[in-house]
Parts: C-alpha cells; sequence; structure tokens
C-alpha cells in the first residue's frame, strides 16, 4: 500500500505571527528548530500521519496547491482505515488538515514545500524553503528524513537582512530561501528603541539618510548628532535584533550570513553573540535586494563551509574504516545510534529503507515494500543520532562515502 503521511496541530505562537504578515500580502515560513521538531516527535498517540508536498508560490500555479493536498489527505484516509480505524477515529486525526484545506489565503501564501504531521489531538503545518517530492507515511511515528537537509546544518543557512527601515531574516537550503518570522524580533529601527534600557536617554530615532562613507546623518529629529552617537544607536538596534534571535538560534549549528550597508556591519558583529556568524558579508542596502539574489550571494559563502565539513567527516569515516569504529551495516548503526554513539551519519536522499528494528534485541528486518508496520530505517537511525546530539549528512547516492545506504562513524 502506498504510505502517507499527515499531520494535525493546534497552531504555535510563531503562527500568530506568520498569520499577521499573511494579511500583509506576504508568504512566510513556519519557524522552528532542530530541538524543537525533535521534542515534538515524542508524546502523541499513535497511528501518526507525515505528510510532504511541494507548493507553488502565489498566481495560478498556486491553485494546484489545495488539489495536491486534497489527494495526499485522501492517501493518508486510506492508509488510516487499512490499520482497522474505525471512520470516526480518521475523521478526528484528519479534521485539523481538512479545515487547513478550506482556508484559501493560506494555500496563495505558500514557500516552496508543505510538511504537515498529524496525530489524534495535534497537528503542525511547515512552510518551508525545500521543495519536497509528494510523500504520506502512516505508522507509530512521524517520519522527518524529508527535513534533514534543514535539520543537520548539511546545506542550511540564515541571511539576516539589516537596514534601519526593515529587519529581515530568511532561512535557506541549496536550491531555495524563504523569509521566517521569530518571536521578539523587531521589525525596524524604530521598534526596536521603543523600549530604551533603563538610564538610557529617550531619544526619538528618525534616521533620515545615509551620507558618503555610510555614514548615518540626522538620527533624532530636528538635529545631527555625532558619528558616536549614531553608532551607539545602532549598536543598541542591533543588540535588540541579537537578543530576538536567541530563541530561535541559541542551539544552531547553521551559518548566519549578513546583509546590510558595510557601515553597519561590523558594528553588528560586534553586538552579535551567535557563535556561527560568517566572517564574509553581502554588501549593500538589501531592501532593494529580491529574495533569489540574496540566496545566490549568500550560497557562495556558505558553501564551501558545507563542504569542509562533509569532506572532514568523509574523511574521518575512511581513517577509521576497519578499526571498529565505523560501519555501513544498518542494524550496527540503528543499535549505536539508539546507544548515542554515532557521531558522523551518512544516509542516502531521498531512497528509503524498509523494515522493523527491534531496540530491546538490537536486531532490524529488512522489507522489500512499505506496510504499516515497517519505518524507514534511515529516518530512524537520522532521528537517534541527531537526539543524541550527532551529524546527520543527507547525501545523494554517488556523493555516499560507499556504496550502501548509510554509513556512520562511532563516537566509542
Amino acid at each position: 500500500m502506498d504510505r502517507s503521511l499527515l499531520v494535525v496541530r493546534k497552531l504555535p505562537s510563531n503562527n500568530l505571527d506568520l498569520k499577521r504578515r499573511e494579511e500583509g500580502g506576504q508568504a512566510m515560513a513556519a519557524t522552528w528548530t532542530r530541538d524543537e521538531l525533535l521534542a515534538f516527535l515524542d508524546g502523541h498517540p499513535q497511528p501518526r500521519v507525515s505528510l510532504f508536498m511541494p507548493t507553488q508560490r502565489g498566481g495560478t500555479a498556486s491553485q494546484q496547491n489545495p488539489i495536491r493536498f486534497k489527494n495526499l489527505l485522501r492517501q493518508a484516509e486510506a492508509a488510516l482505515l487499512a490499520r482497522d480505524l474505525r471512520p470516526a477515529q480518521v475523521r478526528e486525526i484528519l479534521e485539523p488538515a481538512w479545515q487547513r484545506l478550506a482556508d484559501d489565503l493560506y494555500w496563495r501564501h505558500q514557500s516552496d514545500g508543505l510538511a504537515a504531521f498529524l496525530a489524534h489531538g495535534t497537528a503542525r503545518f511547515y512552510r518551508l524553503p525545500i521543495a519536497f517530492d509528494d510523500l504520506v507515511v502512516v505508522n507509530d511515528r512521524f517520519h522527518i528524513k524529508p527535513l534533514l537537509p534543514l535539520l543537520t546544518g548539511d546545506g542550511r543557512f540564515y541571511v539576516l537582512a539589516l537596514s534601519q527601515r526593515q529587519v529581515r531574516l530568511l532561512q535557506g537550503t541549496r536550491h531555495h530561501i524563504g523569509e521566517i518570522i521569530p518571536e521578539g524580533l523587531p521589525h525596524n529601527l524604530a521598534e526596536a528603541m521603543q523600549a530604551v534600557p533603563t538610564g538610557v536617554p529617550a531619544r526619538p530615532p528618525v534616521i533620515t539618510s545615509i551620507g558618503k562613507g555610510g555614514q548615518v546623518q540626522d538620527i533624532y529629529h530636528g538635529h545631527g548628532a555625532d558619528i558616536e552617537d549614531s553608532k551607539d544607536l545602532i549598536f543598541r538596534y542591533f543588540r535588540r535584533i541579537d537578543e530576538g534571535l536567541h530563541t530561535l538560534l541559541r542551539t544552531e549549528r547553521a551559518p548566519l550570513v549578513l546583509a546590510g550597508v558595510e557601515y553597519y556591519l561590523p558594528i553588528y558583529k560586534e553586538a552579535n553573540t551567535y557563535p556561527h556568524l560568517v566572517d564574509e558579508v553581502i554588501p549593500g542596502n538589501p531592501e532593494g535586494i529580491r529574495d533569489q539574489e540574496l540566496h545566490r550571494q549568500a550560497w557562495a559563502l556558505v558553501e564551501p563551509i558545507f563542504q569542509r565539513a562533509r569532506e572532514r567527516a568523509k574523511a574521518w569515516y575512511r581513517q577509521r574504516a576497519g578499526t571498529g569504529q565505523t560501519s555501513n551495516d544498518i542494524a550496527e548503526i540503528l543499535r549505536a545510534a539508539h546507544q548515542g554513539r554515532v557521531e558522523f551519519l551518512f544516509v542516502t536522499r531521498g531512497r528509503p529503507l524498509w523494515g522493523v528494528f527491534d531496540p530491546a534485541s538490537g536486531t532490524a528486518r529488512l522489507c522489500s515494500e512499505a506496510s504499516p508496520e515497517t519505518d524507514d530505517l534511515l529516518d530512524v537511525a537520522a532521528v537517534e543520532t541527531l537526539r543524541h546530539g550527532g551529524a546527520v549528512f543527507a547525501l545523494e547516492p554517488a556523493e555516499m562515502v560507499d556504496t550502501c545506504p548509510a554509513a556512520a562513524t562511532f563516537r566509542y
């Protein structure tokens, strides 16, 4: 049977912010971190539905989004009924998704892909900057392997576009980029400076121009300020931005690229506390730069970082091959992953490896096709590796360290 995945959830608080921006005609992607998603995977009733699909942005093409989603819901419905659930139980699990299907505004404002996770009493929908293949999986656990490019830092990055009138945070991958809105991130200088630290004079900030060399002029209402005053104001502005990013990025390892007027960038670096800020920057006022152009310039800066990380992990695997500290046997990898021993895991992107793993006995049985009893064992290994702080690389078959669908290095 075709395995499909579907998710049900109550919208988290960050989607309230998302909805507000949608009403202004902008499509936004929901934000989440690796730790938040891993925490979400536990504690929900079975069965669980996971759904992935590519989505179209705007125009007549976006009219295909709800049609595609409806087809996946029908697949999920059939898969749930095949598990001997009563029709009323199936309706209860899928009801949040059917409600979302009727929301025309939601479907007009999409990113590149939609991931949905449903179980009794919960539903999550994520618009993300990655084009998924159509996939529905229904079993006892949520399926997250299509999200690996966004979860592992291998190809995922952020762009922070700074100007006095607008702050934009974008999340990107090798092929896609989309704007996200963390709670607490100020939208512009005026909003950031509404809350002035205790003991700091509350002078209304109005920046009206940037002079030659990037020096800020006309900082305050009706009179100029010297360069040290302007630097102090911008520094406090950037500290508010850094604080707004902290909740989202505090457990992240993905590179963060700055885009902005050259005068701003060294000041932001001084205010920054995120340890993975990229040294190189995208210069110029980002208000006039389209997301696609920011993506092109940012990818040129971060791709070498990802390549170095992958090559170091591959070299580590090859150096230890034959020592007992590596394996390409899925059963051995699954045992090590559950024990928290996997340091680097390499899995083949896109191709499932259906089977059944018993953590108690440490045995794995491969199956030729999906069924209600089977899991994608590559997904199981990836989740357990991430849960214990290991790194996962989802690679094309030609990029794998050997010909097997999974390979790993062990911490001990």
